[in-house]
């Protein structure tokens, strides 16, 4: 498949057993490029196992992830954010004790091959400092950019957690629960930054708030025990028999 394909991400057969439980099984994902893909699904229905396959902190039992035309199966979690598949909330943790401009300003140092630059030059720290204030601007964070990131208040430190991971560069956002545990004031935020940032790039998110998936997404699979129960449009799924019973029932009910 060239880099050019329709898809960015694919998965062929994606298998992960724990002691003979199967939690992912056989799972075929097939992302568009410049799409937003929710991943849904019951508790316990595999959903953040297979986040945890795609970036590789888990090693697929059987089966195959194609990223951008290649094969990313055995390829390892800092080569699979460089190839630009970034997992936010993981690889993007931010330091509770810095500032809001410190901290992306690390992800940006990181992204630039060095781990801390606290002995490089003004000029290039400078060039991070404006580089950091656009992506603060982008999330919406300019009158926090001093703010000690303990001190946010929570949607605002999940804003902070997605201008470190575009400080990756991503060309597949990886959102893992993006606005769980949040009041409708910062659900509505967080869900109106995730449809700017999926502007030119391609975003997956595991997410249980139905209003948010049937919002945004373009596409929608869901899990249950492991496997695809359905895939398509919200309209879709929600109609699905199957979907209704295992999952949309209770989140409406």
């Amino acid at each position: 498949m060239s880099s050019d394909g329709e898809y960015i991400l694919e998965t062929r057969d994606l298998t992960k057993e724990f002691k003979g439980f199967v939690a992912v099984d056989r799972v075929r994902l097939e992302i568009r490029r410049g799409t937003i893909h929710a991943l849904i699904g019951p508790n316990g229905a595999g959903k953040t196992t297979c986040f945890n396959l795609l970036t590789h902190f888990l090693e697929p039992t059987r089966g195959q992830i194609i990223y951008d035309g290649r094969d990313i199966t055995a390829a390892g979690p800092a080569e699979i954010a460089r190839m630009g598949l970034v997992r936010s909330f993981q690889i993007s943790a931010v330091f509770p004790h810095l500032s809001v401009i410190e901290n992306v300003r690390i992800a940006l140092q990181r992204k630039r091959g060095a781990s801390f630059d606290f002995w490089r030059s003004e000029r290039v720290l400078n060039e991070l400092n404006a580089r950091a204030r656009e992506l603060i601007a982008a999330v919406g964070l300019s009158e926090f950019e001093h703010t000690v990131a303990v001190e946010l208040p929570y949607g605002r430190k999940r804003a902070l957690e997605i201008a470190t991971t575009l400080a990756m560069d991503p060309v597949l956002m990886l959102l893992d629960e993006p606005t769980a545990g949040m009041g409708h004031e910062d659900v509505d935020r967080v869900t109106q930054l995730i449809r700017t940032v999926a502007k030119g790039r391609t975003v997956l998110m595991v997410e249980h708030n139905m209003s948010v998936v049937a919002g945004i997404s373009d596409t929608i699979t869901v899990l249950q025990r492991g496997a695809v129960l359905a895939e398509g449009s919200y309209a879709e799924v929600s109609k699905n028999p199957q979907v209704i019973e295992a999952y949309m029932g209770t989140a409406h009910g």
